[in-house]
Formats: structure tokens, C-alpha cells, sequence
């Protein structure tokens, strides 16, 4: 490997004509410049300058050095700018995954924060639910994660990584109009042991599980399906009632439905994960903070 530092020296002798030239222009002294010559001549395996008279003339390996050296150094160059850009300025892209209901709701209104306090930023959205999304951090396909759990439900999959809370929210039970329960202002759990049920993500329907369990009745699951509007279409419809948490319910309301509360201690808990070292870096700091006050306002 060609040492940069070399690369630079003999790109100056080349350019200037001469050892002693060079050494003006580095502030440095020319017997430093010959050995810097001389190693870099010993790596290439041959002479790079040949004397005439008091200036030096490039040889054939000189020649092509100096052609594809400097290009090598303006891109060398051109790198660490863009680096340092993103690493301490506002350039650069934020990769963020979410579960749908945050992709709706949080991520919109960080966006509109980032788009004012950092113009250059760029985002790009990738929807997954816990647990795969984690999987996508944890191999770098993305900086950011929001990602969410249920009470007492363990996190072994981020391990290792730093976790910033952004909402606890208490869960809803989601009924059609006209619903035997929908005039009531709160209700327990009980009191729904009859009712058909549908049932949202895999994680989702184990906490309906749980929580049904500790009501003590298992729920009659008609229908399970991750997408937030076919399970509110579905209970508009007649075809069974929902337990869903304050987010989805924040952004989308399907005419026919009515939310009513509920006993029960189960709420979901939404947090953002990342590496500890990417929190170092500006523009991943301004997404976490635009994340955290978008949450504060989004329910």
C-alpha cells in the first residue's frame, strides 16, 4: 500500500521541479524530502526522478504516478470533505425502521421537525415489526429503530443497544357504533369474555392473550392481521371487537367505530434503539430529539 503522506511529498517535488522547491512549499527540510523519496521509491521498486542538471525530470513510473497519485489524493480528499460532513454538519441520510403505525403517526411529524432544523437531511423509511426490525439494526441496514413491547415482555433482542422511550400507551377497546359497550365511558375486561375477537400482530395477539387471560377467559380470535385499517374495517363491520393501543387510534378513525376504556394494567411501550456510537453524530442526535418531541405531542 502507497503511504499518503509520501504521495503528497512526491506530488509536490513533481509538481515544483525540484527537492528543494518542494521543501520551501512543505516547510520542511529538503534531506526530509529525499527520504520520503527514497522509501517511496523502494516501495515502487524503481526511480521515480532522474537529475538533469539542477532540476529533476519524472521517468516513465514517475510520469504514471503522477497522473494517477493526484487523482488518488483529490478523491482521498473529496472523501474525508464528505465524511466530515456527515459526521459534524447536517448532510447525510438517516435510515430509519418503524412498525407501521409509528410510520403514520411519529416518523411524519420528526420528519416535518428535521425538514425545518436540518433542510440537507435526508430519510429513508424502512417498515418492519419487531422482532425481524431488529434483526435490521443489529446487521447495519439501518441508524434508527422504533420498535415497541408489551409490560413485562423481554428485550433480549437489543441487547447491547441504546434505547430511548418515546410513548407509553395504554391499550383501547375498539368497538362497532351501535355496540352493547359503546355508550360505556369504562369497562373491564370481564365484561368482554363473550365477544368475538380480531387480533393484531403476532407480538400484538400475545398481548391480547395475556391480558384476556388475566381477565380470566381466552378470547374467541376470529381474524388476526398486521394492517391497522383492515382490523379497524373489520370491527366496523360487525365482525368482532379489538384491543389497540393510543397510536393507532392517534391518525386513523374508521367512521362506525367507537373506543371506549378499559381496566387492565396492559399498555404497549414504543422506544427508538440504536448503536451507542451513532448517537455520537449529529445528525442522528437531531433525528432522536426530532423523535422524542414529535411523541410528545402525537397522542
Amino acid at each position: 500500500m502507497l503511504d499518503t503522506r509520501q504521495l503528497e511529498v512526491f506530488a509536490t517535488v513533481a509538481r515544483t521541479g525540484s527537492f528543494s522547491a518542494a521543501a520551501r512549499e512543505l516547510h520542511c527540510t529538503q534531506p526530509a524530502i529525499s527520504q520520503q523519496m527514497r522509501a517511496l521509491e523502494r516501495q515502487v521498486g524503481g526511480p521515480l526522478f532522474v537529475r538533469t542538471g539542477r532540476g529533476l525530470t519524472l521517468t516513465e513510473a514517475g510520469r504514471i504516478l503522477a497522473e494517477r497519485g493526484t487523482a488518488l489524493l483529490d478523491e482521498l480528499a473529496a472523501t474525508h470533505q464528505q465524511i466530515s460532513a456527515i459526521a459534524t454538519h447536517d448532510i447525510g441520510t438517516i435510515r430509519i425502521c418503524a412498525f407501521p403505525s409509528a410510520t403514520v403517526s411519529l416518523v411524519p411529524a420528526a420528519a416535518a421537525i428535521l425538514a425545518k432544523e436540518r433542510p440537507h437531511l435526508r430519510l429513508e423509511l424502512v417498515e418492519e415489526e419487531p422482532p425481524d426490525s431488529f434483526a435490521l439494526l443489529r446487521r447495519g441496514a439501518v441508524d434508527l429503530l422504533i420498535s415497541f413491547s408489551y409490560e413485562d415482555e423481554p428485550l433480549d433482542e437489543a441487547a447491547g443497544m441504546l434505547r430511548v422511550p418515546l410513548l407509553h400507551e395504554p391499550l383501547a377497546l375498539l368497538v362497532p357504533t351501535g355496540h352493547r359497550l359503546a355508550g360505556h365511558e369504562r369497562v373491564s375486561l370481564k365484561e368482554t369474555a363473550d365477544e368475538r375477537w380480531i387480533a393484531g400482530c403476532p407480538r400484538c395477539r400475545h398481548a391480547l392473550d395475556q391480558a384476556c387471560t388475566e381477565a380470566g377467559f381466552t378470547p374467541d380470535i376470529t381474524c388476526s392481521t398486521d394492517d391497522n385499517l383492515a382490523i379497524q374495517s373489520l370491527v366496523s363491520a360487525g365482525l368482532g371487537i379489538a384491543l389497540v393501543p393510543g397510536l393507532v387510534l392517534s391518525f386513523l378513525r374508521h367512521p362506525g367505530l367507537t373506543t371506549v376504556s378499559i381496566d387492565s394494567f396492559a399498555q404497549r411501550n414504543t422506544a427508538l434503539y440504536t448503536w451507542p456510537d451513532l448517537i455520537r453524530l449529529p445528525i442522528v442526535r437531531a433525528t432522536v430529539d426530532a423523535l422524542v418531541t414529535a411523541a410528545a405531542k402525537v397522542l
